[in-house]
């Protein structure tokens, strides 16, 4: 994933483009964030939504996956903080079993909250999206264009979380989002993790993407601590702008990252 980035940075620079403009052309002036809102007890969970929809944030994924009396408890709690046009999803990352996820999905379901891989398998959690009226995404499940059309297939999610480096870099997660547009499904750009460089090849993914197909995406170099390269995107008022410079529109801060751990060249 790392020298797929690579090449397309290359490639941009190259043609003095931004890498959105290769990857489809730049919709809009900026795509809306999510913020992950860390496991905690039902009122700081509340809260910690409060404070970053003072920063601007819209989207709000909540990460429950314990048990069931306390995330319905979370749900709700967060819920009742939402204002009209905001998104709350319910994220357990696999740490529902399906009993539970389908217990917990039923009582919820008066509230306008989506569902987020419930349970490890794929066919765990299609068995709780048939049990539900709830907006429905997948994550974890989707890691392939294989899994996807699956997916697709069994009309098993309304949203896909496609992550970059899960796909195995920008080339097939491109190829991902094209298919998804293709066939009317939102998406969550994003990656596994990341600081600046990761946050540059996410900007850029989601900014070319069709905005009635972009359900969110992520700024992960605002949860991290230490910058690692200059001109990164940084989020304002919960949205973020990919680069207008040629390539990602990142330059490694070297003193940081530090020696390269392994070389590549081509001899002529």
């Amino acid at each position: 994933s790392a020298i797929d980035m690579a090449c397309w940075d290359i490639l941009g620079k190259k043609a003095d483009l931004p890498v959105c403009h290769i990857l489809g052309g730049r919709y809009g002036d900026s795509v809306p964030l999510y913020r992950a809102i860390s496991q905690d007890t039902p009122d700081n969970m509340r809260r910690s939504l409060q404070r970053y929809r003072s920063e601007g944030y819209r989207r709000f994924q909540l990460k429950v996956g314990s048990d069931a009396e306390t995330d319905i408890d979370r749900i709700e709690a967060c819920a009742d903080s939402i204002e009209s046009g905001d998104i709350l999803i319910a994220d357990a990352n696999t740490g529902w079993v399906q009993h539970d996820a389908i217990r917990i999905s039923k009582a919820v379901e008066h509230l306008d909250v989506y569902i987020e891989q419930p349970c490890l398998s794929y066919e765990e959690c299609l068995t709780v999206r048939q049990k539900t009226r709830l907006p429905f995404v997948l994550d974890e499940s989707i890691d392939s264009l294989g899994a996807l059309m699956r997916a697709a297939r069994d009309a098993a999610m309304d949203v896909i979380n496609i992550k970059i480096s899960k796909f195995g870099g920008l080339t097939r997660a491109l190829q991902a989002r094209d298919l998804c547009a293709s066939l009317g499904i939102a998406m969550t750009i994003e990656d596994t993790w990341g600081g600046d460089v990761a946050t540059a090849a996410i900007s850029h993914l989601a900014q070319s993407t069709p905005p009635q197909f972009l359900f969110t995406t992520t700024d992960f170099n605002s949860y991290v601590t230490r910058p690692i390269a200059d001109g990164a995107p940084k989020r304002e008022n919960g949205r973020m702008r990919a680069s207008d410079r040629p390539g990602l529109g990142v330059v490694l801060k070297k003193d940081v990252i530090g020696s390269p751990v392994q070389k590549y060249s081509i001899e002529r």
